[in-house]
């Protein structure tokens, strides 16, 4: 059996230097005992360890008692007690509950030192053992669910729960010196002594349980069954989950996982949606980075190319990108792009040097006002300029500078305004070369 050892060292010395130049001191001397008073022979993981102690010394004075905890050679907590008198004392220690550590012999050891840093030391053999909890808690912040003991240091709670539950494990208190603990998420794991919530998933809502092992800290489940055409997503963080896939044109999109997914944006540039929920890709065949965001429901879809995000070629082909203001998906009013090189737009790459985005006048797009421009990459460097893009709309108008307009940003003409509730698309036609795009704009 594996044996940890946990030192209660009793004493440090903090020697007085006297303001006499001539004063001379005598160490290591004196006559320090111990004398355990109190019964220590066992002890749960997790409880607070108490001792009594009764130290004197006939001859001089004590200095401290000083309380050190070892498992095996690693010190894991410490306290100190002052003794200025010869006397009994009173203390505790915390007996750390650490995961994948099993039942086991401890060892107690007290040691005392007086004002000449004699010390004196005693052992004592402790058995140590994980705490048998009645129950469990796991607490989300609606409702707490009570995890029964299914076996050794294993608890469930199986209730018809939604397909994503978030929340923390508490544990209660168990023998008089024992201490409630709780178990939360911190960096992607299960931590004692957090409240911070854990994402527990399963693929769908319905009866099923969660589980947790106060030995291990193995819980379940963490399914993230969210997947497209049988590529898992990712998960980015709780509300982002990310998947690469080589996507084809024209074949049938399989999203799983996602149980409300008939309210989600579903976006027309990238897909197409049938009256019975069927989708569609609409890009060209390559490789594509999708984001599901479940924070405002709808796909972020981006071309790329080997595994990084698609570049404008010199060719014309490859990607390009939206970035400025008074455009956003799903909607502008709470997405907007802006100068956020981040929340860039991709459009959607239709063959032929063609590329594409499709908005919906007041909800993706202002009615009355925009002002963003195409660029190269997601992110900062090559743009068209004014002289780049030519457009016959009578609509929209691309900027020159001196025409209300930066260089090459695109603007709505005066007078004029995009229906409300309408929907547009904007082609930019690279077939005659990058400098010499043409950008169309008409309704759908």
């Amino acid at each position: 059996m594996k044996r940890y050892l946990i030192n209660i060292l009793l004493g440090t010395v903090a020697v007085v230097s006297s303001c006499k130049k001539d004063e001379k001191y005598v160490y290591q001397i004196g006559d320090p005992k111990i004398e355990l008073k109190s019964a220590i022979s066992a002890a749960h993981f997790g409880d607070s360890l108490v001792f009594n102690v009764r130290v004197s010394d006939s001859e001089v004075a004590l200095s401290t008692l000083k309380a050190q905890l070892y498992f095996t050679d690693d010190k894991v907590n410490e306290t100190t007690i002052r003794t200025k008198e010869n006397g009994e004392y009173s203390g505790k220690i915390y007996v750390p509950f650490l995961k994948d550590i099993p039942d086991g012999k401890a060892t107690l050891k007290f040691v005392l030192q007086n004002i000449s840093q004699k010390k004196t030391e005693q052992s004592f053999e402790v058995d140590l053992s994980r705490p048998d909890f009645p129950y469990l808690t796991l607490v989300t912040e609606s409702k707490s669910y009570r995890m029964e003991k299914t076996g050794r240091n294993q608890y469930a709670a199986k209730e018809n729960f939604p397909f994503s539950v978030k929340g923390y494990i508490q544990a209660p208190k168990v023998g008089e010196q024992g201490n409630n603990m709780t178990f939360g998420w911190v960096n992607n794991a299960i931590s004692l002594g957090s409240i911070l919530d854990i994402p527990f998933s399963n693929s769908t809502s319905g009866v099923y349980s969660i589980v947790f092992n106060t030995l291990t800290y193995q819980a379940s489940p963490f399914i993230i069954a969210y997947a497209i055409d049988g590529t898992v997503f990712n998960r980015l963080d709780d509300t982002h989950f990310r998947a690469e896939l080589n996507m084809t044109k024209g074949n049938s999109v399989t999203i799983d996982g996602i149980e409300d997914l008939k309210d989600w944006w579903i976006d027309p540039d990238f897909f197409s949606q049938s009256a019975d929920g069927s989708i569609t890709f609409n890009g060209i065949n390559g490789k594509y980075r999708i984001t599901a965001d479940f924070a405002l429901k709808y796909f972020v879809v981006e071309a790329m190319a080997g595994n990084d995000l698609a570049k404008l070629q010199e060719d014309g082909t490859g990607a390009v990108w939206i970035i400025g203001e008074g455009i956003g998906k799903p909607k502008v009013s709470n997405n907007q792009v802006g100068w956020n090189t981040d929340k860039a737009l991709c459009l959607v790459p239709l063959g032929n040097k063609k590329y594409q985005i499709t908005v919906k006048a007041g909800e993706s797009i202002n009615t009355d006002n925009i002002n963003f421009k195409f660029f190269h990459q997601k992110g900062w460097g090559g743009e068209f300029g004014g002289a780049d893009v030519t457009t016959p709309s009578d609509l929209i108008f691309i900027g020159d500078g001196k025409n209300g307009r930066d260089s090459g940003n695109l603007g709505i003409k005066t007078g004029k305004t995009l229906d409300a509730g309408k929907t547009y698309q904007f082609m930019l036609d690279l077939s005659a070369g990058n400098k010499k795009a043409v950008l169309t704009v008409a309704p759908k």
